[in-house]
């Protein structure tokens, strides 16, 4: 009898877990993020999504990448996206910045706003960070990479180093602007990224 209740307990359990509402993580960044020059369900964000569905946890991920955006863009955005009300907000800004050597501290200010602004709200903030190419010089680009270890200090936020790695300077990886990624390289993008957010999923 008991054995028959319980049965009877897990049709009703199971599938309710089944339709659950996924969690969702919202990809907030620019060109790298949207897709430039592949398909949307190509771009890193949907094949990062399949693969967390696959390894077993109801999550949808939101690209929220604009081509050509900026960091000043982050905050603007923010306000709109996080009535969405997300689980996790990943924060992939500052390429474009750079590309126009923009000024670091307009950076930093910028993309620090960001992660405050989405830290009151309550929503945990993944930062990705960025490099340059070398030709920028040595005290930008240094400068440049680390306003990103900075910033994941000041605010505890759970960090990647480096979004492309393993991509960028890699032609048989990147498009042949030699900045975006192909669709190889991006699914380089959506392993990196599942391996740093899969046990805090």
């Amino acid at each position: 009898m008991r054995k028959l209740m319980f049965t009877m307990l897990l049709s009703f359990v199971v599938p309710s877990l089944a339709f659950a509402d996924p969690k969702s993580l919202v990809i907030l960044g620019d060109s790298l993020t949207e897709g430039y020059g592949v398909a949307h369900d190509a771009a890193y964000p949907a094949l990062l999504e399949k693969k967390i569905q696959k390894s077993g946890k109801n999550w949808k991920v939101v690209n929220a990448g604009i081509s050509g955006s900026t960091s000043a863009s982050a905050l603007p955005r923010l306000k709109w996206i996080l009535k969405s009300k997300p689980d996790l907000l990943m924060i992939c800004l500052g390429a474009n910045d750079g590309l126009r050597g923009l000024k670091l501290e307009e950076t930093r200010h910028s993309l620090s706003e960001a992660v405050a602004f989405a830290q009151a709200q309550g929503v945990p903030v993944v930062l990705a960070g960025l490099y340059l190419p070398p030709n920028y010089g040595k005290e930008y680009t240094t400068g440049f990479r680390k306003i990103y270890v900075d910033l994941a200090k000041q605010y505890k936020t759970l960090f990647i180093e480096f979004l492309l790695d393993g991509v960028a300077g890699n032609s048989q990886l990147n498009q042949a602007d030699g900045i975006h990624p192909n669709e190889k390289g991006h699914e380089v993008v959506a392993e990196t990224v599942f391996k740093a957010l899969k046990d805090r999923l």
